[in-house]
């Protein structure tokens, strides 16, 4: 990889947890796991614990939604040394 195409993928990257994060999906995941949370909060029956119950349950549907659309992008390479 060149050094313009490094800086340009590194405009694109923040630092998050010290790992590279990509602003789009990290604005795309939140976007996702926000809907669906508030969604599944406000369709809830005004009973007691369930709006948290169901608030949790949208958070979870937003996660498996997000790393569905969302793939990874490192690239592990094994490097093997004297043994």
């Amino acid at each position: 990889m060149s050094g313009l195409q490094e800086k340009e993928e590194a405009k694109d990257n923040i630092v998050v947890w010290e790992d590279l994060v990509n602003i789009k999906d990290l604005v795309l995941a939140i976007s996702i796991c926000s809907v669906t949370t508030l969604g599944a909060y406000f369709i809830a029956p005004n009973e007691p614990p369930l709006p948290l119950f169901y608030g949790l349950s949208g958070a979870l549907i937003g996660f498996i939604i997000s790393s569905i659309f969302i793939k990874p992008k490192r690239v592990f390479e094994e490097v093997k040394g004297d043994e």
